[in-house]
């Protein structure tokens, strides 16, 4: 996925001649702690709630003052990985997109992120979860994809996470199969080390039928 496939319309920038007020109640009312500032189509950079704290006249265009702009931004063709490494290494809400002649598109808020991640480990697919912990040198999806589908499933999604200063990790495996308990006695077969299971039907538990019932009960 691109950078320009995630830029969200809702938000719109804000210009050198906006008072901070504005600014200040466009940030609360689409909960960012960053906007971008652009006069026509040139991204000057990203006003930051922490730079308004001290400001005390809010009738203050933002143009006319000392800002500590921070400039991070990604082209239209980058890939989503790229967006996410600004969200993470600058603790940014909003990244701003910019076309291949430098001028601004959108930006690409926080909760788009939160939404590309939901579609990308398939969250909302009922299914099972199986947690495996592996060697490095034993990292073989396809060895797991195998393992899977000799059980008439599939692998949803997959993510790694690495440990400091071991050749261990973990693969944590979404399946399109809530029954896993063939696909865990496969892994354990093949001797992997299976750490932990979830189950996910994607149907209601009942778990509000019994809530219902209790709030009867004490009503009575």
């Amino acid at each position: 996925m691109l950078a320009n496939e995630l830029i969200a319309d809702a938000i719109p920038p804000i210009h050198t001649s906006d008072p901070v007020q504005k600014v200040l109640d466009r940030m609360v009312e689409f909960r960012v702690r960053h906007l971008p500032i652009v006069n026509e189509q040139q991204f000057l950079g990203l006003v930051s709630e922490e730079d308004l704290v001290e400001v005390t006249d809010h009738q203050t265009p933002i143009g006319a003052l000392s800002l500590s702009l921070v400039n991070p931004y990604v082209v239209e063709n980058q890939h989503i990985y790229d967006v996410i490494r600004l969200f993470y290494e600058q603790k940014l809400t909003i990244v701003p997109v910019l076309d291949v002649k430098n001028n601004y598109m959108g930006l690409i808020s926080i909760n788009m992120k939160y939404e590309y991640f939901a579609r990308l480990t398939s969250v909302s697919d009922p299914g099972g979860i199986i947690v495996l912990e592996i060697s490095n040198k034993n990292n073989s999806l396809a060895h797991m994809a195998q393992i899977v589908e000799s059980d008439n499933a599939q692998i949803l999604s997959s993510y790694v996470s690495t440990f400091a200063d071991s050749t261990r990790m973990e693969v944590t495996l979404k399946v399109n199969k809530v029954d896993i308990s063939a696909i865990v006695a496969s892994f354990m077969r093949y001797e992997y080390i299976v750490k932990a299971t979830f189950h996910n039907s994607g149907d209601d538990d009942g778990s509000q039928d019994r809530y219902d019932s209790l709030m009867n009960y004490l009503n009575v």
